[in-house]
């Protein structure tokens, strides 16, 4: 059984890998976002087939004939949310789009108790009181309605993510990596249609598969194995580091300049997230603090 504080720190390495993913595609130079999200998606595939094959000595395939339609439904919401979050990033900054993805905590609160009848802690609601008052002062730094369309992308990309934490609770403490991995061949599918030419540079080709292995298929390997001891609520939330630093890396890299207020907000979205992930280590539990 996987303790509640490892978890914590799967959620939270997860964020720190996800973050990078606006600085890498800022640097594609011409492929779209349906091709970048075609070689994304089958790379994270592959990359969670040899995880699998790696965790079961060389066997793949037993893995996925174990899965149940709540799996399949787990890979469904997880393709979009690979969709939506790249297409968001394409036609917003990067901080607009981590700032909607900062809402995920709430979604998935609201689902967990929907569908699960979590309880959710003093000490949950307090730290996404202080995310959402990061959130407030990120909006308070100016976000126009130019970018509306960014923002709807990325509002349906959290409702996805939010679907894919509450699904995978409720299926109870067991392997959801096949359903994952099958989540990026759902993704490269699904953009087939969308996609006019599958030629692209060498350079766009490496970068797209780098994010769908070294970025997005080690945070969600550690979000997916945290998802296991962590309720729905706190899994996005501890993952917020996300938010915080996605911003950082395009300023410092590619001079994407964020507002001084959306710093400051990050700052207290980061602090939040310090806050909930320390807490289990002042209690030592090793079951989920809700």
């Amino acid at each position: 059984m996987q303790s509640y504080f490892r978890g914590v720190v799967y959620a939270v390495l997860a964020g720190v890998f996800l973050s990078g993913a606006g600085l890498v595609v800022r640097q594609i130079e011409s492929a779209d976002a349906w091709q970048v999200l075609f070689y994304r998606s089958l790379s994270f595939f592959f990359t969670l087939l040899v995880f699998i094959a790696i965790r079961n000595n060389g066997s793949v395939l037993p893995s996925f004939r174990t899965l149940r339609p709540v799996d399949y439904i787990v890979s469904v919401a997880l393709a979009g949310g690979f969709i939506f979050y790249v297409l968001s990033l394409f036609n917003t900054q990067v901080a607009n789009t981590v700032l909607m993805l900062s809402t995920g905590p709430f979604i998935a609160a609201l689902l967990g108790w929907l569908v699960l009848r979590e309880k959710v802690h003093i000490r949950t609601w307090v730290a996404m009181g202080a995310a959402i008052v990061g959130v407030l002062i990120m909006v308070s730094g100016g976000l126009g309605a130019d970018d509306l369309k960014g923002y709807m992308y990325a509002l349906l990309a959290v409702l996805s993510f939010a679907i894919m934490i509450v699904v995978m609770r409720a299926a109870g403490d067991r392997d959801v990596i096949a359903a994952t991995a099958l989540a990026g061949l759902f993704a490269a599918l699904l953009c087939v249609p969308f996609v006019q030419s599958f030629e692209v540079s060498l350079r766009d080709f490496l970068l797209s598969c780098f994010m769908g292995s070294a970025q997005i298929g080690l945070g969600f390997i550690l979000i997916t194995l945290s998802s296991r001891s962590v309720p729905a609520a706190q899994v996005p939330l501890l993952a917020l580091s996300e938010t915080a630093l996605a911003p950082l890396w395009v300023w410092w890299f590619v001079n994407e300049v964020p507002q001084p207020l959306t710093l400051i907000g990050g700052g207290v979205i980061l602090a939040a997230v310090i806050y909930q992930g320390m807490a289990v280590e002042l209690r030592g539990s090793k079951v989920p603090v809700s």
